[in-house]
Parts: C-alpha cells; structure tokens; sequence
C-alpha cells in the first residue's frame, strides 16, 4: 500500500506559535484507498498537522503536496473544493439550526434561485440512514446528545464527498454500535479510494481499521510502520517513551471506614428512578452501565444540576441540595463529562479557570492576583498540567491538560467527595495513567470518590465497588473477584440481577 503514490502529503512541515515550536519537519502522507493513523499523546502536535492539512492553519516552514503538486489553502473552504475534508474533535454545528441545515450548512442544494429543501431532507436522510442512526434529519442540533451531534458531524463529512477524510478522535463521544457503524462507512470509503487519516487514543481501534500507523511524539515523527507489525503495547510504548505495564495503580483494600454519603429513593424525572446506594470514606465507587442507564442524571440529580426527590444523608446528617454552589459547600464536587461546554471557560487563560468555583477564597473587595497566580503554580505542579505559557487560552490546551485543569479547578475548593464523569475521554494513555494516579491518591488522602465511566478497564482497575445501571434503575452491585467485565455487561443489559435500588447495601 505504502508504494502508491500519495495524494495528500507534507514533506519538512514545521509550525510555530510566536516562539513556541509544537511541529518539527514533519514527512507525513496519505495513499488513496488506505487508512492512516495518527497518534501520539496530548499535545504531541497532532491536531496541529491535521489543521495544516486540512487548510485551517499555514505551515510555518515545509510544502504540502496535493497530487504530486505543491498546494497552499488559504482556508478550510478551499481544501473541501479540492476534496479534503476534517472531522473536528470539538463539534463544529450550528445548535439552532436543523440537522439537515447544519448538513449542507454552506453549500446548500438549489432548485433554480430557490433551495431545494426535499432534496436537502431526502439526501439528509440517506446519509444518517448509511450511519445507521435513528436521527430525524428535521431535529434541532440543541436537541441531539452528544453522540448523535457527532454522527451529524460525520454524515456533513460524508456530505462532501471527499478524496481525504481527516478523523479527529471520531468515537470519543460515540456508543459501541455508533463506532462499529462508523468504522463499516471507513471500509466502504477505503474501498472507494479514500485516503484516510485516523487519529484516536484507542489503540485497539487503531490496530484494527488502520493499514499504517504514524507516532508523534513532542512535535517530532517518531515512527511510521505497518499496522500488522507493531502491537498495542508498542503504539503505547512509543507514544510516551516509556513502558505502561502498571496503566493501574495498586488497588488498595475495600476501605471499611465510616459511610459519608447515603442516598435512597432518588429519583431524577424522566431519567433515574428509586436509587439507593451508600459511599464510604476513602473508597472509589464505580458507576457503570451503557450510554443512557441514567448514570449522569443520577449524579446529576444528587448535585441539585436536575431535579430530583429523595433521602439523602450526608456524614450523618439528613440534607436537600438545589444546586453546585450548595453542594460544594457541603463538600461535594463534580467534574462534568463535557470539559469543553460546561466545565472551563475555553476563550480565558488557566488562572481564572483554575479560581472560579473557589473565587471567594481570592477576593474581599479585589480579586488578589497574586495569590491566584501562587494557586496555579501549585496547581500546575501537584496536577503536571503541562502549557507552553501560563496565559495560553485554555481552549488551546490539550485535552489531556484540559483536564488536569478541571480536576485542579474543582480540588482547589476542597471537596471530601469527589464525582468524576467520565474522567479519560479523548486523553493520551500516558496522561490516563496520570489521572488514574490523582484518583488512588485522592482515596488514599481520605477523599471519597465517585467515577462514571464507559471504559470497562477504567471501572474494573479503579474502583473498589461498582454499581451497574440499566434504564433509570441500578440493577447490580458488585466488589472483589465479582468486579468483572462479564458481570459488569450481564447486568448492563439486565441478564442478570434484579433491580436493588430499594435494598438496603
């Protein structure tokens, strides 16, 4: 495969910000007909290359070549006329805008001067129809999950008809049978001639839909090899520059300290129903379930984010929380799944980020700068959040040190109870190792902590019990030998158990 000819290559490419370097002579291509994987830590500069390619942003030094030929997009829109096409990691619609709308945003189908709003829908339709997804081509974006926004992204890809599809992390927000879908439009497409290039930290996916892979590692190429030789260790392994046999750390013994959260009843209208479960000082406490069992809303409806109803019992005493900002009084925190929309201000730098929950902590009439400033140097130290300059904007950090950031941001009020959703989605492995460090030392510390997670190794090597949800209700407890991906599905897809969420545990 590699001897074809490439269509899309960069031959020395190197990008700079003001003094900053983040790409050095970077030789990269994509052959028609062949799937491409990038990938490399947060940071590693591959979302930098991508943008390059697909003409968002100039190369500081080095040619592109398109066909053979030296190419310079002056933007996106140029790229797409001439075939190249991005899949953003970070969602790229119009929320008020239909799904169709947002489809053929800009390059509308007309019927003489007028738009062709059938052909729009009809096409709309067999696009999502190829995604095999259940989505109304006439919905609200607004309206849509996270999942569903990023089949539109990649049915507006599709739309376009592209020579090279450029994949940023496609399946970081998606379910298991969205990902499978999507990886069977890859082969149809490779099959067609596409050139691909696929970047994600799943490394499974990698080795299983990719024919070459490319290693980034602190803005430098480090390797380009066949998929078929190189294993999942060794993608990882040359990522980080280091081993990662103890992904983990060691699970210390189930805590038998006193309970300092005790929930029953709760209900969450519309999504949870007559959850009870109860959290001990120094234990990690897993959520699990598939995407849709509930397990955010619950969470959700215990912080006062949704409306809800029920007993809850905090260090003894009997409370009602309406909203965060009681919670965090209370001693709770929650570290949301979407970092991007709801958990950091992307367009500040990371010093009001990091001080905003605990803004009273810094503040009599003025805010003390200073004192703030001392804050994220400890921030930056104790969480390794790793930026080229302290006032970067925090919506060009990695996502890896985006989230070091939230999970610095939410530390700095000192909760005793921690609620991490989804605390490694779209990260590095060498940044996960990082964050499930942070976890085992918060419990260790005395903290207690809750994580949702949809990983079913990061369930099962993090916590010391797990609670399995299905539809609104929790169908299963487990702890020890019991804490196994087998028990885990079985009782996510309720074949197993029945509904506990009035036991007394």
């Amino acid at each position: 495969m590699t001897g074809a000819p490439a269509l899309l290559a960069s031959e020395r490419v190197s990008r700079s910000f003001g003094p900053v370097q983040v790409l050095f002579d970077v030789d990269f291509d994509l052959v028609p007909g062949e799937v491409h994987a990038l990938i490399g830590e947060n940071g590693a500069g591959k979302s930098t290359l991508m943008k390059i390619l697909s003409g968002a942003q100039p190369p500081s030094a080095g040619t592109l070549r398109l066909d053979g030929g030296p190419m310079r997009f002056s933007s996106t829109e140029e790229a797409e006329d001439r075939g190249i096409v991005l899949i953003h990691q970070e969602l790229n619609l119009a929320d008020q805008l239909t799904v169709e709308a947002n489809i053929f945003l800009g390059r509308e189908l007309k019927r003489g001067p007028f738009l062709d709003v059938r052909a729009m829908r009809r096409e709309a339709h067999r696009l999502l129809a190829e995604l095999e997804t259940g989505i109304d081509p006439a919905s609200r974006v607004s309206d849509l999950s996270v999942s569903d926004k990023q089949m539109v992204e990649i049915a507006k890809a599709l739309s376009r008809r592209a020579r090279v599809l450029i994949m940023d992390e496609p399946t970081a927000v998606l379910t298991a049978r969205e990902s499978q879908s999507l990886f069977r439009q890859i082969a149809r497409l490779r099959a067609q001639g596409v050139a691909i290039l696929y970047t994600s930290h799943k490394l499974d996916e990698v080795k299983a839909i990719s024919d070459r892979v490319t290693v980034l590692r602190d803005g430098r190429i480090v390797q380009t090899t066949p998929t078929a030789a190189i294993d999942e260790d060794g993608m990882a392994r040359a990522m980080v520059g280091r081993d990662l046999n103890d992904l983990f750390p060691d699970k210390a013994p189930s805590p038998e300290a006193e309970i300092v959260l005790e929930v029953r009843g709760l209900d969450v209208p519309g999504h949870v129903r007559g959850a009870s479960f109860t959290l001990r000082r120094g234990e990690v406490l897993g959520l699990a379930g598939l995407v849709g069992s509930g397990r955010t809303e619950l969470m959700e409806g215990l912080m006062g984010l949704r409306p809800s109803t029920g007993w809850i019992r905090l260090r003894g005493q009997t409370v009602r929380i309406h909203s965060p900002g009681q919670a965090a009084k209370l001693g709770l925190a929650y570290l949301t799944e979407d970092r991007k929309g709801r958990g950091l201000l992307l367009d500040k730098t990371m010093r009001p980020n990091l001080t905003l929950l605990g803004l009273d902590r810094f503040s009599n009439i003025f805010i003390n700068k200073r004192a703030e400033e001392r804050a994220l140097d400890d921030a930056i130290a104790r969480f390794d959040i790793r930026a080229r300059r302290r006032d970067v904007r925090v919506g060009n950090l990695s996502g890896g040190n985006q989230q070091k950031l939230l999970l610095a941001k939410t530390m700095l009020v000192e909760p005793e109870i921690v609620i991490v959703d989804e605390p490694t989605r779209g990260i590095d492995i060498g940044t996960k190792q990082q964050i499930y460090g942070f976890i085992e030392k918060l419990a260790a510390e005395g903290k207690s902590v809750i994580v949702i997670s949809s990983e079913m190794a990061e369930v099962i090597g993090l916590c010391h019990r797990v609670l399995v949800m299905r539809s609104g209700r929790i169908t299963g407890e487990l702890t020890g030998d019991a804490i196994a991906e087998h028990q885990i599905v079985r009782h996510a897809m309720g074949l197993e158990g029945s509904e506990i969420h009035d036991r007394q545990h």
